[in-house]
């Protein structure tokens, strides 16, 4: 049995930096075509670039993988970089549900799949403000 979370496994099962790229980028398009998403795609700017960028990077040192997001950002807090917006579970479970859609389009195990949206679901919900 695959031990995620132990230094940089699951970034490597992530497929490293691209595929963490990849993912985000399919989960923003996710948010972009779910209808139960609008709500928090409306929360994005048009251009979604940066935003893609910053998640990718954040999750590239988040699974263990290099800290990409600190190199060029600096530090972050995840419930202070979301106080600007007003989230409720609704939002959260949102946000999760094209996580979990965008991972059913990726090559990864169904195993980490799963352990990926339960750790996910530690951050989301911190961002949770309402």
């Amino acid at each position: 049995m695959q031990q995620y979370g132990q230094l940089d496994s699951s970034f490597i099962s992530a497929g490293g930096e691209s595929g963490i790229f990849s993912l985000v980028k399919d989960f923003y398009q996710q948010m972009g075509t779910l209808e139960e998403a609008q709500l928090i795609r409306s929360m994005h700017p048009e251009d979604l670039t940066e935003s893609i960028n910053k998640l990718a990077r954040f999750l590239c040192g988040w699974l263990g993988g290099p800290k990409l997001f600190r190199e060029k950002y600096g530090s972050i807090s995840i419930p202070r970089a979301h106080q600007h917006l007003k989230i409720s579970v609704k939002e959260q479970d949102a946000w999760l549900l094209c996580m979990e859609k965008a991972l059913q389009n990726t090559d990864y195990s169904t195993e980490f799949q799963q352990y990926l949206l339960r750790q996910l679901h530690v951050p989301a919900s911190r961002c949770v403000n309402v």
